[in-house]
């Protein structure tokens, strides 16, 4: 039976849906004003992994996971500019011009990771008069109040009636000291409160009206008021990165507590980070790396250009809620080793049976449930796999037999387990990392001759290589230093 650590309780508990064979899950998704990066790939990776198989155990399952338009502003403060009005006023592009742009390249990204798509995925701009009415709520029983047209949670009179502070560990008063006065906060009662609405300033771009000012919603009201909508009051798993569990999912529990009576979710599941030297990947750290660069290899810190399903491999080489640091060496490894699985996935669909088995293939199908069981214990399912690759390798290269039964059922497990729950995709080679090398380097090759030949002033060999590149639908630019191309 299913265990999942649920970070609430600090210990993995069998899974109970609320609803016989139905499961709700509510994800938090991305802020959608940059490319996403590794540590965007893993909470998407990871309840991929999830929600494969709750599908594979026969649930029914709701998974809504959000995107962030509006209401995050930099720092994830409660002053200051909006990250994806900021990205429009420097770019000169409306807020949604950006938001679209960066939620299609989202979806290319997760399409190539082969992350399946949410049943539901909620716009918070989408969704204001759903955030204005679970504010009301929060107002209307007493833990909010309103200052020059901004509502705030009023944390303090919340601690009172609930618990503050038990998802994180904290306690109220611990809050209180490591909570800083900031410049703008002087309207909140005390600088640890919330915003739940924000009057806008008169350049904000983006803003809607309420019955307490033409504003926004706080950051944290979208994921209360969107999981209530589509999955009710009370539902199974909300899931996110582990950064994300203070203030962001602290600040969710108490919206819950202040506006129902009582918490929304079950069972509050966080993988780790992804690190660069120790330190937590992210843009607010400038050091992370796009999964466009990853897949192209561009980039100081990687040595050539990953293909996804390496990426989505080295993420589920880890258990999601230990810690990952990343390295291209690392990646080098992971690609080796999905090459080794690759190639007994091929080997096992290409095996004749014989009339009996001189292999132990028996008791792989246990293993692997029982280790996803194991809250979702990936690597474990990879090692297992593994194991059944020696058996494929001794009957392929002659030295063993497996019977028809025998051969189909691990050719069903590996089906089942491989591609359809750890969404490893076997076929695609159209990225792999090596034609990936040589392609890049082909077109280097030709630019650089190009290059020799302006040197040289041989304009019309010149501009027959350019030309040909641009017909194809290469973009070349010239550059001071030799020459840039993109598709």
């Amino acid at each position: 039976m299913l265990q999942i650590y649920n970070t609430l309780s600090r210990q993995k508990e069998y899974f109970h849906p609320l609803h016989e064979g139905r499961v709700g899950m509510y994800v938090c998704g991305p802020t959608v004003y940059g490319d996403a990066h590794l540590g965007h790939a893993r909470p998407a990776i990871t309840f991929d992994l999830l929600f494969r198989y709750l599908q594979y155990l026969g649930y029914k399952v709701r998974y809504v996971r959000n995107i962030t338009d509006v209401g995050h502003l930099e720092h994830d403060a409660d002053e200051g500019e909006d990250k994806i009005a900021k990205k429009a006023r420097l770019e000169q592009l409306e807020p949604m011009e950006v938001a679209q742009y960066y939620t299609n390249r989202y979806h290319h990204d997760m399409e190539l990771l082969n992350v399946l798509p949410p049943s539901i995925e909620p716009h918070a701009s989408g969704h204001i008069i759903e955030q204005i009415a679970f504010i009301q709520r929060i107002l209307d029983h007493g833990y909010a109040y309103v200052v020059n047209g901004s509502v705030y949670m009023d944390v303090e009179k919340y601690a009172q009636d609930f618990p503050y502070g038990k998802l994180s560990g904290r306690n109220l008063e611990d809050i209180k000291t490591e909570t800083r006065e900031l410049d703008g906060q002087q309207e909140k009662k005390h600088s640890y409160d919330f915003a739940l609405w924000k009057k806008a300033a008169p350049e904000h771009i983006m803003h809607w009206p309420s019955p307490w000012s033409e504003g926004f919603p706080g950051w944290h009201m979208e994921c209360s008021a969107m999981g209530t909508k589509y999955l009710g009051e009370e539902f199974d798993i909300h899931g996110g990165g582990m950064d994300l569990m203070f203030p962001h999912h602290e600040a969710e529990i108490a919206q819950s507590c202040a506006a129902l009576g009582h918490e929304s979710v079950r069972y509050w599941m966080h993988n780790n980070m992804i690190t660069i030297a120790g330190k937590k990947m992210g843009k607010s750290y400038n050091n992370f790396i796009t999964l466009e660069q990853f897949f192209h290899g561009d980039h100081p810190l990687l040595t050539q250009p990953f293909s996804p399903m390496t990426i989505r491999f080295f993420i589920l080489m880890a258990h999601y809620r230990s810690t990952v640091d990343f390295s291209s060496e690392a990646l080098e490894a992971a690609e080796k080793g999905f090459a080794r699985l690759q190639e007994a996935y091929s080997r096992l669909m290409k095996l004749t049976p014989a009339a009996e088995s001189t292999v132990d293939t028996a008791g792989l199908r246990e293993r692997c449930m029982e280790a996803m069981d194991d809250d979702l214990n990936s690597p474990v399912v990879i090692s297992h796999l593994f194991d059944s690759a020696r058996a494929i390798n001794t009957v392929y290269d002659g030295k063993g037999t497996i019977s028809a039964a025998d051969l189909e059922e691990l050719q069903g497990v590996w089906h089942t387990f491989a591609v359809n729950i750890l969404g490893l995709r076997f076929e695609d080679t159209g990225t792999d990392c090596r034609t990936m090398t040589a392609y890049h380097g082909a077109i280097d090759l030709l630019l650089g001759i190009r290059l020799d030949a302006k040197r040289q002033k041989d304009w019309a060999t010149s501009d027959k290589i350019r030309n040909s590149l641009t017909n194809l639908g290469f973009n070349i630019k010239d550059t001071k230093d030799g020459f840039e191309w993109s598709l």
